[in-house]
């Protein structure tokens, strides 16, 4: 049987063919490591090429179940950890280091009245977040849509540690102002999982997942919104995912949807 004769390639199939050979390989960059209740945090970036595809931290699920019932009353409140994030992506994505933080009690308003993890992004170097003070009471001149950024009254026993009756856009030192979704301030549901806009000196200077310690037992994944931030300029990642990875029995925090601000 005769066989059909090779047809030369056009133009578009070369094309093509081209592209697949010559991608980039997607490669892991890894990132710092500490300390988190006797189990690693580690940042680390994923890249293509000249390209970050997403930014992030592997979260133990042991660094949870480690967690203390109970943590001293202090101001400002204790730092778990801090891990800087891949010279890659300070570069290319806008964050350049985390804080782990620890609230056994939860705090107010009442849906966050339940022990849960704050991990701060920052968009900021960690010497100018260590500088905050609160002495700015500067808030941003616009929020994202349905975000508020209110001013929190403190009990006698905390404001007498704090210094301060009230703080003023829920500024907490070494950290910033917290900005939360309006409706989970008049809620009186715990929460189950909010993505924290954080600002000092009317600039946006972080996000933050902020996930109870119930949920993040349950050893399943979940997505958090990032809501479009008003005044930002220079690229942020537009979508988080928190990745139960069973093989590690750990969360990987993705960030990513690298996208610059108009």
């Amino acid at each position: 049987m005769s066989q059909a004769p090779l047809r030369p390639l056009t133009a578009v199939t070369a094309l093509v063919l081209f592209a697949c050979t010559s991608e980039a390989p997607i490669t892991e960059v890894a990132g710092e490591c500490a300390d988190a209740f006797q189990a690693p945090l580690c940042s680390w970036a994923t890249t293509q090429g000249d390209e970050v595809l997403a930014v992030g931290a592997t979260v133990a699920v042991a660094s949870i179940s480690n967690a203390p019932d109970q943590m001293p009353m202090a101001w400002p409140p204790p730092m778990v950890a801090t891990v800087g994030l891949p010279d890659v992506a300070r570069e290319k994505t806008g964050l350049t280091h985390l804080t782990m933080y620890w609230e056994p009690m939860g705090h107010m308003p009442d849906a966050y009245m339940v022990p849960h993890f704050d991990f701060h992004f920052y968009t900021i170097p960690s010497g100018e977040r260590d500088a905050i003070d609160c002495s700015d009471l500067t808030k941003p001149a616009a929020l994202p849509d349905a975000y508020s950024l209110p001013d929190e009254e403190l009990p006698p026993e905390f404001a007498a540690i704090a210094g301060v009756d009230k703080l003023v856009g829920v500024c907490v030192p070494e950290m910033g102002m917290h900005s939360l979704p309006t409706a989970e301030l008049t809620s009186k549901v715990p929460f189950r999982g909010t993505m924290v806009v954080g600002y000092y000196r009317g600039s946006h200077i972080f996000i933050e997942p902020m996930v109870p310690h119930a949920v993040l037992m349950e050893r399943r994944s979940f997505d958090l919104a990032i809501p479009t931030i008003p005044g930002r300029t220079g690229p942020l990642p537009t979508t988080f995912r928190a990745e139960y990875d069973p093989g590690q029995d750990a969360y990987r925090f993705t960030f990513s949807g690298i996208a610059s601000a108009p």
